[in-house]
């Protein structure tokens, strides 16, 4: 396993990674995303066979990426046979954008590092939030409660029920009934992309209000001011 090395592209860009636990660590310098994701991926393709199978984490700094960026990201990257297990990031877009996909926030630091020729800024070790992460759809009748959030790849359709002490988290259509914060939370947040929902519950509060009508689009709910909302998923919210 490698521990510390280098990637240099082009406009002398330099990528830093070191081995972790459970994969490799990539953190990319500062500069606009499509230059330094251009870059990246050139960098891999020329070491595609070192590169072949890993479990990659990438800290992208302060790099605020949306659903459609990152979500191109890892499936070039599964083009390469590398599994994006996690995205750091110090922006609070990126971080909610990587929980919608199922992407990991945080990382393990490895037990032993091993100095690098080029100083290398040592990562922070950030402890990840339970989670149940399930790819499918919920059809009428399922029932999923979690001491953690929930992550659902696909629909929650109407009759299923979702129970989480976190948050509840859903890539697609969210027809069902749901309740974030199971345990008193109130900041839990219930999220979709087209959030239609039988009935939502944030910790001991239920959202009474009217769903939006005309084009479905990305949406959140949250506790303001002791009532359940439904807002916009847009950058401004975070």
């Amino acid at each position: 396993m490698l521990n510390s090395a280098t990637l240099t592209g082009e406009q002398s860009a330099v990528f830093q990674i070191k081995g972790i636990n459970d994969g490799l660590l990539i953190t990319l310098g500062e500069g606009d995303w499509p230059v330094l994701r251009e870059q990246l991926l050139q960098n891999i393709q020329q070491r595609s066979a070192f590169f072949q199978g890993a479990r990659v984490a990438l800290d992208v700094g302060n790099q605020a990426l949306k659903a459609a960026e990152l979500g191109a990201l890892r499936d070039k990257l599964g083009d390469f046979g590398i599994t994006l297990m996690a995205v750091i990031s110090t922006s609070g877009t990126t971080e909610k954008t990587s929980l919608m996909l199922g992407i990991a926030t945080r990382v393990q630091a490895a037990k032993k590092t091993v100095a690098a020729a080029i100083p290398v800024k040592e990562p922070t070790t950030l402890v990840g939030e339970e989670a149940v992460f399930l790819q499918k759809t919920l059809r009428s009748g399922s029932r999923i409660e979690s001491q953690g959030s929930v992550i659902i790849l696909g629909d929650v359709n109407p009759g299923a029920d979702i129970i989480a002490k976190g948050n509840v988290i859903i890539w697609g259509r969210m027809r069902g009934t749901a309740q974030a914060g199971s345990a008193g939370d109130e900041t839990a947040i219930v999220c979709a992309l087209e959030l239609t929902p039988m009935n939502i519950r944030i910790a001991g509060v239920s959202f009474d209000g009217k769903l939006r009508k005309g084009k479905p689009g990305p949406e959140f709910a949250s506790i303001v001011s002791g009532t359940v909302i439904i807002q916009p998923w847009k950058h401004s919210t975070y």
